[in-house]
């Protein structure tokens, strides 16, 4: 669930060719180390909007994630142009940033997330 918002920068670490055949034929693996302080909401085959382009993570290590990016999406979006070093825009799921938040005030009253 994306609203358009800005919730940090990432850096572009590496944008490669995925071998493949079918569906993933032509794709590309875009790899993005996030900042710290969103890091924590990116989750494997949980959402995530690069440039505003809405995205399934594939994988996460750390603050660095990666996604698949399918040869229709590299055509109508910008972000084949996309190099090692360069900065892009990231929304979190919101879905993740309130069960983050439910979590956090449950922790803060001693009570448990199931009550």
């Amino acid at each position: 669930l994306m609203t358009g918002h800005v919730d940090g920068i990432g850096t572009v670490v590496a944008l490669t060719p995925v071998d493949g055949e079918g569906w993933d034929k032509g794709s590309r693996r875009l790899e993005i180390d996030a900042p710290r302080p969103i890091a924590r909401y990116i989750a494997p085959k949980g959402s995530i909007a690069v440039q505003g382009v809405s995205l399934t993570v594939n994988g996460v290590e750390g603050t660095r994630f990666h996604v698949n990016l399918i040869p229709h999406t590299l055509d109508v979006t910008t972000l084949s142009a996309l190099a090692p070093g360069a900065k892009v825009n990231l929304e979190v799921d919101l879905i993740a940033r309130y069960v983050a938040r439910m979590a956090e005030f449950d922790a803060a009253d001693g009570a448990s997330p199931r009550q």
